[in-house]
């Protein structure tokens, strides 16, 4: 099952993360795929702001994991923003331990998840970006803990 959502600008793709923050529950790992350049960070920039991040939130490339304080009702304290591009070995994924952070009443986003998979298993949520030719976006959801929340999803999708 999967839930397909389309984004034409940058700005669309930022209102569609901060809608998707209705669907997290703490302890969520969010893995993140897609080309270079296919609106990854602007997504989580939109989930932060669904999760009263006040800071600036920017790629992680260079430090791997940017923690970000969150302000919300959903009871989710800290946003993880991952980049794990520069990674080289599974291990190096594994020894983030995002999985013991979101225990703490976080929520993790892994972009380039397709290299972290492995690591976090099948009880993830799944966002693939794909761009079309006009430069806009479909982001699908899938996975299995997206199955669990098919009625947020199903809003999500409709916006």
């Amino acid at each position: 099952m999967s839930w397909q959502r389309y984004c034409s600008t940058s700005a669309s793709t930022e209102v569609a993360g901060a809608d998707f923050a209705r669907v997290l529950q703490s302890g969520d790992i969010v893995l993140l795929v897609g080309s270079l350049g296919a609106g990854k960070t602007t997504f989580v920039k939109g989930v932060a702001r669904g999760l009263g991040v006040r800071e600036r939130v920017t790629s992680p490339t260079f430090t791997i994991v940017r923690q970000h304080e969150c302000d919300n009702d959903l009871g989710i304290k800290t946003l993880h923003h991952a980049d794990v591009f520069r990674v080289e070995s599974l291990d190096e994924v594994f020894d983030l331990a995002l999985g013991e952070l979101v225990e703490e009443s976080g929520v993790a986003f892994v972009e380039w998840g397709n290299l972290a998979v492995a690591v976090y298993g099948p009880d993830v949520v799944r966002v693939s970006f794909a761009v079309d030719d006009v430069d806009g976006r479909f982001l699908t959801v899938d996975g299995q803990l997206a199955e669990r929340r098919s009625s947020p999803l199903d809003e999500w999708a409709r916006a």
